[in-house]
């Protein structure tokens, strides 16, 4: 699903958050989005999941306005665990599918239920947790409810998965960890990914494509006149050239925030 971002702006009342977003996104990209605390970037990632809207400007999906309200085709990961702690690993895997399935249908009875217990257990194995499908969250490690999370979400078959920070409270090795079986399932779906971090070499390490958003403009007597807009788009289709562009944009990414290039 190749995503096109037309010239789009958000704001809250007179306060702009972003503005003039254009960006066009091919299907299968994994975009790291990066930038300081504050720019907007967990608003972006809420117009794409459709939890808010654009106040101007268009959001398309394949030539289509992007629904305003979650659906299927998109899946988000929070850096919070985001499973349900009286369920098991096999029930919150199963939990989306049930939630689809009552929206218009009801429950599911006899060979569908055994369908979608296998479709689940099946994305329960792709991300490692075969062994643990009858424990409780509360039993596993950080790392592995990590994994549970990014199961419940893919058990939809998303075509585009949101990553809000999804790594940022582990520790180096199982983040490590983390960030082959990321690279490894997004290869295997031919997902489009959109990731946000704060750790450069985490989005320069998994990413084919940086953007970086912050503001171009600033009015001391009016801090919310001016949104953040993406002022480094990076192609990474060399990872052999990868190191000197990190360092590059972080001396670029530096003098930016101290208010040294505008």
């Amino acid at each position: 699903m190749s995503l096109l971002i037309d010239n789009v702006w958000k704001e809250y009342g007179d306060q702009i958050v972003l503005e003039r977003l254009n960006m066009e996104i091919p299907t299968g990209e994994f975009c790291a989005v990066v930038g300081p605390s504050g720019c907007g970037k967990t608003t972006f990632l809420r117009m794409l999941l459709g939890m808010e809207k654009p106040t101007r400007g268009a959001m398309l999906l394949d030539g289509k306005p992007l629904p305003d309200e979650p659906g299927p085709d998109r899946g988000i990961v929070f850096q919070r665990y985001s499973v349900y702690p009286h369920l098991t690993v096999l029930d919150n895997v199963m939990l989306p599918l049930e939630f689809e399935r009552s929206r218009f249908f009801g429950r599911f009875f006899g060979a569908e239920r055994r369908r979608a217990i296998g479709d689940a257990r099946s994305c329960i194995a792709s991300v490692g947790l075969e062994h643990a499908m009858d424990k409780y969250p509360s039993e596993l490690s950080g790392g592995m409810q990590q994994r549970l999370a990014i199961a419940q979400t893919l058990v939809r078959r998303p075509k585009i998965l949101l990553l809000d920070e999804p790594f940022g409270a582990l520790d180096p090795g199982t983040k490590s960890q983390m960030h082959d079986l990321l690279l490894k399932l997004w290869q295997e779906e031919g997902m489009t990914v959109f990731m946000i971090t704060h750790d450069l070499h985490e989005g320069f390490k998994l990413a084919t494509r940086v953007l970086s958003f912050d503001k171009t403009r600033r009015d001391p007597q009016a801090p919310g006149a001016y949104g953040a807009t993406v002022i480094y788009d990076l192609p990474l289709d060399d990872k052999a050239e990868r190191k000197p562009i990190v360092e590059k944009w972080k001396r670029r990414t530096l003098e930016t925030q101290a208010g040294m290039v505008h």
